[in-house]
C-alpha cells in the first residue's frame, strides 16, 4: 500500500473495499502534468514565503521537473497502489529526493490542487478541440468549393422543399462549427485558474504571491501562451466550483449534436433511396452475413455518441445539484465524464474530417431529384406575386395547381396555356416553363451572405 497524504488520526487502515471504491488514479492520472505545474508554482510560493530555502526549492523543482519529463515522454503510468494522481506524484517525489518532499504540501490541499489541474486540463484540451473544429470546417469549405455550382434539393420535414446550392447546405454546418469554436473560446477565456484556496478557507500565504509566482511559472503552458493565474477571490467557491466543467460538457454536447445532424444527413444521402453521395470504402464497414453491404458505421457512431455526450453533461449536473459547500467527494465523479466527452468529440471531429475529404456527389442522381416539380412551387408563387397577385392568393393558386398536377398525373410544364390560365390569368406558359430550372431558382434568392 502506497503512502497517503492523510491518515494521522486513523488507528485503522482503510478496508481494501474502501481502497478500491474510492480510488481515482485509474482516470485522474491524465491530470499529472497539470498537477506538476501547480506544484512547481507552489515551490516558488513557499520559497518566497521563507518556508523553503533556495537550495530546498531547487531540489524540489528538479525532482518535479524529472517527473514532468516522464509525463511528457509518456513513461508516467498510473500505479493502482495510489488512490489518486496527487498521491502518486508525492510518493515518486519522496523516493527521488527524500523527506524534503514532505514540505511540498505546506499550505496546500488536494481540494485546491484538483481544481487547478482540472482547469489547466480544460484550457489545453479546449484549444485542441478548437483546432479539430477548424480542420473539419476547412474540409467542409474545400469540398463546397470543389462543387461550388452544384445544386441539390433542399429539405424541410425530410421532404423536397426548394433547390439550394450544396455550398450553402454545407455552409450551414460550417456556421454551426464556427459558433462551437467561438463558444469554446469564450469558456476558455473566462476560465479563471486560481491558487491559494487550501482545503476551503485559504492559507496564511500572501494572495499576491499565488497570483504572481504561479502566473510567471505557468505562463506559456496555456493556449497561445496567454495563460494567467489569479489569486482566489473566494476560497470556498474555488474548491467547490464545477461550473467550468459543466460549461465545457455543455459546449461539447452541443458540438456532438451538430456533428450528429451532419452525420444523419450524410447517412440519409448515402441510401439507395436518396443516392446523393458516395462515402469512400475506407470510412465504411461491411456485414458478417450480407456480402453486398457497405455500412456508414463511422457516421452512425457519431450519431450514437451524442447520447453519451448528453449523459456526461447530465451526470455532472445531477451530481452537483444537492452538494453543500464546500468540497465533497462526489466531485471526484466529474473527471470521467469530462475526459470522456473531450475524447469523444476529438475523435468524432478527426474521423469526420477524413470522411468529408473523400465524399463524392452523384450528380446524375441529384439531377433526377431536381426534376421534381414540387421543388419549384415557391418560385411559382413569387412569379405571381411579381404580377401583383397577393401572396396568400398566389399561395392558394399554386397549391391548387400542384394538386391538379398530382391528381391527373400531368406535369405543370406540359400543361397548355389555357389549362394554366384556369388557375390564374397571370400565368404565361413560356414564362412558367423557365421557372422549372434549378439555376434560375437558386439565383432568384439573394438573402444568403456567403463567407
Amino acid at each position: 500500500m502506497a503512502k497517503k497524504l492523510w491518515g494521522g488520526r486513523f488507528r485503522k487502515k482503510p478496508d481494501p473495499l474502501v481502497e478500491e471504491f474510492t480510488r481515482s488514479i485509474q482516470f485522474d492520472y491524465k491530470l499529472a502534468q497539470y498537477d506538476l505545474l501547480g506544484s512547481m508554482a507552489h515551490v516558488q510560493i513557499l520559497k518566497k514565503a521563507g518556508i523553503l530555502t533556495s537550495d530546498e526549492a531547487s531540489k524540489l523543482d528538479k525532482g518535479l521537473g524529472w517527473i514532468y519529463t516522464s509525463v511528457k515522454k509518456g513513461t508516467f503510468k498510473p500505479d493502482l497502489k495510489n488512490e489518486d494522481v496527487h498521491t502518486q506524484i508525492q510518493n515518486i517525489l519522496q523516493k527521488k529526493i527524500g523527506d524534503l518532499a514532505l514540505k511540498l504540501h505546506t499550505a496546500r490541499s488536494r481540494n485546491d490542487q484538483v481544481v487547478f489541474a482540472t482547469k489547466m486540463y480544460c484550457r489545453t484540451e479546449l484549444s485542441r478541440v478548437q483546432m479539430n473544429i477548424a480542420e473539419l470546417g476547412s474540409a467542409l469549405h474545400k469540398i463546397a468549393g470543389k462543387n461550388k455550382n452544384l445544386i441539390i434539393p433542399g429539405f424541410t420535414h425530410l421532404q423536397h422543399a426548394q433547390p439550394v446550392y450544396l455550398r450553402d447546405y454545407l455552409g450551414a454546418y460550417y456556421e454551426m462549427l464556427l459558433r462551437d469554436k467561438v463558444r469554446l473560446g469564450h469558456i476558455g477565456d473566462n476560465l479563471k485558474i486560481t491558487l491559494g484556496a487550501g482545503a476551503l478557507a485559504g492559507t496564511p500565504l500572501a494572495a499576491t504571491d499565488y497570483a504572481l509566482k504561479a502566473s510567471q511559472l505557468v505562463r506559456g503552458q496555456g493556449p497561445g501562451g496567454s495563460l494567467s493565474i489569479e489569486a482566489t477571490q473566494n476560497s470556498l467557491d474555488s474548491v467547490s466550483d464545477r461550473d467550468f466543467v459543466i460549461e465545457v460538457l455543455s459546449a461539447l454536447a452541443i458540438i456532438g449534436m451538430h456533428l450528429s445532424r451532419l452525420a444523419e444527413d450524410l447517412i440519409i444521402w448515402s441510401t439507395k433511396e436518396f443516392d446523393l453521395i458516395e462515402i469512400d470504402e475506407s470510412f465504411c464497414t461491411g456485414s458478417s452475413l450480407m456480402p453486398q453491404k457497405k455500412n456508414p458505421d463511422v457516421l452512425e457512431l457519431v450519431r450514437g455518441y451524442a447520447g453519451r455526450l448528453y449523459g456526461n453533461l447530465v451526470s455532472v449536473l445531477v451530481m452537483m445539484k444537492g452538494l453543500p459547500l464546500t468540497y465533497n467527494r462526489d466531485m471526484q465523479l466529474d473527471k470521467e465524464p469530462l475526459f470522456s466527452s473531450i475524447e469523444i468529440v476529438s475523435g468524432e471531429l478527426k474521423a469526420l474530417t477524413g470522411l468529408i475529404k473523400t465524399l463524392t456527389f452523384n450528380k446524375e442522381k441529384i439531377a433526377e431529384h431536381l426534376k421534381d416539380e414540387s421543388l419549384y412551387a415557391t418560385d411559382l408563387v413569387y412569379y405571381l406575386v411579381k404580377k401583383k397577385v397577393p401572396f396568400k392568393e398566389a399561395h392558394d393558386i399554386v397549391g391548387k395547381l400542384v394538386r391538379h398536377s398530382q391528381d391527373h398525373s400531368v406535369r405543370i410544364q406540359d400543361m397548355p396555356d389555357l389549362e394554366l390560365k384556369r388557375f390564374s390569368d397571370r400565368f404565361a406558359r413560356k414564362e412558367v416553363i423557365r421557372l422549372f430550372d434549378p439555376v434560375v431558382s437558386v439565383r432568384s434568392r439573394h438573402s444568403i451572405r456567403r463567407r
